[in-house]
């Protein structure tokens, strides 16, 4: 269409001689308006979830949902509930519903785990089809839960447009030997569907462990609770879920911000969404758009990270997520480091800890918690820091004298060992050099050293020669071995 105006415009406006016209300044305009997208504008994406949703009714007619449940048997109840629910769906345009039923189609005598059925596929406009055969079922048969989900994951077409929502109804747990909880993480996992909702119906036991690795369960004791927990499904489900993420510091105020948190489905361990925090000039952090259905691990991604684990929210309305997070800022400084070839690098742990949380180049600065580490310099011999102390809002400056340089000639190649002294006398292994090269040019911490070296075509230890030298910062050091 743009191309179209574009070519429109060229062809009204411009001669022949167009190059020598005005009409080249309106073509480059042309070109700059209408047929060059704000390159900015084109590669934004906002991370939210899908408009339109897809909702599976899987609905237990297993022959115990005869039993009776207040004044009506338990089946009576969860058809008229569900009648009620997709009739009042019927305005929303961007959800389409389907309906799938299992332990309805044989008796319980036959024991037949397989019976499972999508009797009203999804579609726009088929909620008369889901209410007419929703009166019809009548409880027959056994509870194929896992069965029912595996086969549920044909019923969704496939479409990133649509976010999936499966509705367990059920009055007893799996039956037929199978694992709902395996299936439904490995659908999950599969981006089939998001994390069912399970509701179970005037359900005597307490099933919610049994349930809970299947998905959100809810316990319907009574009808009052049923239709509650049906309304709380539909506003996770549909309406628009908002979220503040309250970065603290040490003191408990809200004033971290500029780093990345990332929201990480609980369940399946997937990152979702990544945010980079933001606060406007008044300091208020802005709000995003997440997926209520869901429970996630909130990840503000700091050295080291901190999160909430298992966090839900209320959906169609604003949530608050409050991490205390305070930092503190560390850099390292040295004259000369640029003289090492390879840079240095700052291996970096919390006190105490052996494991690396962080890999930070020399001459740059980091960000780190509050807290005391541990901090092992990549320089020749190594430099070490213990119990560096990271204060809110401070930054921790740390000095290394300058490097020295160290150039070896061998006469031969050989076998050869650098090692450090300290003032006793006492040496420390450092490095050994590549018995094939007759040439060693390194940048080196200011000390005392001592080299070690032995040709290689030498008949005897005894032909091991060892020579003392000193470095100082910006000084070269020139050893010879013959």
């Amino acid at each position: 269409m743009k191309k179209n105006r574009l070519n429109k415009l060229i062809t009204n406006t411009c001669s022949k001689k167009w190059l020598t016209s005005p009409c080249f300044i309106i073509l480059l305009f042309a070109l700059v308006v209408i047929g060059f997208p704000n390159p900015v504008a084109a590669q934004m994406q906002v991370q939210r979830p899908p408009e339109k949703t897809r909702m599976l009714f899987l609905l237990d007619a297993s022959g115990s949902m005869f039993a009776e449940w207040g004044n009506s048997l338990r089946m009576d109840v969860a058809k008229n509930m569900l009648i009620d629910l997709v009739d009042s769906l019927r305005v929303d345009n961007k959800l389409e519903l389907a309906l799938r039923v299992y332990g309805h189609q044989f008796h319980r005598r036959y024991q037949n785990c397989e019976d499972t059925k999508l009797e009203i596929g999804f579609a726009q406009g088929n909620h008369n089809r889901i209410i007419g055969k929703l009166r019809q079922i009548q409880p027959a048969g056994v509870t194929p839960i896992a069965y029912s989900l595996e086969q549920a994951a044909r019923d969704f077409p496939m479409d990133p447009d649509y976010r999936n929502v499966v509705i367990i109804l059920t009055d007893g747990i799996e039956s037929c030997g199978g694992d709902p909880c395996a299936v439904s993480l490995a659908l999950q996992e599969r981006q089939i569907f998001l994390k069912p909702f399970v509701i179970g119906l005037g359900i005597k036991e307490n099933f919610e462990k049994e349930f809970a690795c299947v998905g959100q369960y809810f316990d319907a004791k009574n009808q009052q609770e049923f239709r509650q927990v049906l309304n709380k499904i539909l506003k996770q489900s549909l309406e628009t879920t908002t979220v503040s993420v309250e970065l603290l510091d040490q003191d408990k105020r809200p004033t971290e911000t500029n780093v990345n948190v990332t929201f990480i489905n609980n369940f399946t361990k997937a990152a979702l969404y990544d945010f980079v925090h933001f606060r406007d000039p008044r300091g208020r952090p802005d709000s995003v758009i997440v997926d209520a259905v869901l429970s996630y691990d909130v990840v503000v991604n700091t050295i080291p990270p901190v999160a909430r684990r298992n966090v839900t929210f209320e959906g169609g309305q604003h949530n608050v997520v409050s991490i205390q997070a305070p930092q503190g800022t560390l850099t390292l400084k040295q004259p000369g480091h640029s003289e090492y070839a390879q840079g240095v690098n700052v291996l970096v742990r919390k006190a105490g800890s052996p494991a690396i949380i962080n890999v930070q180049p020399f001459s740059q600065t980091e960000k780190y918690l509050v807290g005391k580490y541990d901090l092992e310099v990549l320089t020749l011999p190594k430099t070490y820091f213990r119990n560096v102390s990271i204060a809110q809002s401070e930054t921790t400056e740390l000095s290394l004298p300058g490097p020295g340089l160290l150039n070896v000639n061998f006469v031969k190649q050989g076998i050869g060992s650098l090692y450090q002294l300290n003032k006793q006398g006492q040496q420390r292994w450092i490095m050994d050099f590549d018995n094939n090269q007759t040439r060693i040019t390194t940048a080196i911490q200011p000390g005392k050293y001592k080299l070690v070296f032995r040709a290689k075509d030498a008949f005897g230890s005894k032909y091991t020669e060892a020579k003392d030298f000193s470095i100082k910062t910006g000084s070269t050091a020139n050893i010879k071995f013959f």
